[in-house]
């Protein structure tokens, strides 16, 4: 199936870009277009136009500093995954994006497009709801930060608006004496995941996000229970459902093994 008509722009400038989506009604933003294609190609999604970011400056970068790691919205997933200075900074981001897709797709897929995504199935949208993150979006206001917690509000949609960009996510840094720890099942290494786990542990405070058993990326505060308990006191704030890749049971006995995993793993290393 081919796409629906739609009208392509490519600015030069991030206020170009703004315009453009503003003066449009259903634009969407294009960048790496491993999720939007997909979209399209089937039309499940069916935009009046596409704003290319692509030719934008300054938005391909990766820094690291004390505070944490920023992305721009041009950076690729492989490039984010083979930065050393990321995995010194924040080692949770590696861990999770080395699952994320396949080789060819990290090569053009962006960490900033997967966020906006918000596809609870996806890695990169748990990981930085886990870590309190945020992303920065422009829009005709001008620019505002947008905090994890407040950026997925159902599924497969974000509160970035739709005459705004994103245009940069920052992952905090791993403090001295924390630990984190990430696992995944999946059929295979790269699809979609039956079900992600991902922890923190803080001294007494542990923290556990959970991506494809829920409509929206979920952090379970798991801090003060029992190693025993680990895993059937995160289902009751999770919902695994069956699909067709997996039982909601099979989904539920991976939540109690992963979790437990994941904390022993984490607190290992915040030992």
């Amino acid at each position: 199936m081919k796409p629906a008509p739609f009208a392509y722009r490519r600015p030069r400038t991030l206020d170009e870009a703004v315009a453009a989506l503003a003066g449009t009604p259903g634009a969407k933003v294009l960048a790496g277009g491993q999720s939007l294609v997909p979209l399209l190609s089937m039309r499940l999604a069916a935009p009046a136009a596409l704003v290319d970011i692509n030719a934008l400056p300054d938005l391909d970068q990766v820094r690291c500093d004390e505070e944490g790691v920023r992305i721009g919205a041009l950076a690729r997933h492989a490039d984010v995954l083979a930065s050393a200075d990321v995995r010194r900074v924040q080692p949770l981001v590696a861990l999770a994006l080395e699952h994320v897709a396949h080789p060819t797709i990290r090569n053009r897929g962006t960490t900033v497009g997967s966020l906006v995504h918000a596809d609870a199935a996806a890695e990169m949208p748990m990981v930085l709801r886990l870590l309190g993150g945020s992303v920065d979006v422009v829009g005709p206001s001008g620019r505002r930060t947008v905090a994890a917690d407040d950026l997925f509000v159902g599924p497969l949609e974000s509160s970035v608006a739709s005459d705004e960009i994103a245009v940069e996510a920052f992952f905090p840094a791993l403090r001295a004496g924390v630990g984190v720890a990430f696992r995944e099942i999946a059929r295979r290494h790269g699809d979609y995941a039956l079900v992600g786990v991902a922890a923190l542990v803080d001294g007494e405070s542990v923290r556990v996000g959970y991506l494809s058993v829920a409509d929206l990326p979920t952090v379970v505060d798991l801090s003060g229970v029992p190693e025993g308990e680990l895993g059937e006191r995160a289902l009751e704030r999770l919902d695994p459902a069956d699909d067709i890749h997996a039982s909601a049971d099979y989904r539920a006995h991976l939540v109690r093994v992963l979790t437990a995993q994941v904390v022993a793993s984490a607190r290992e290393l915040a030992a």
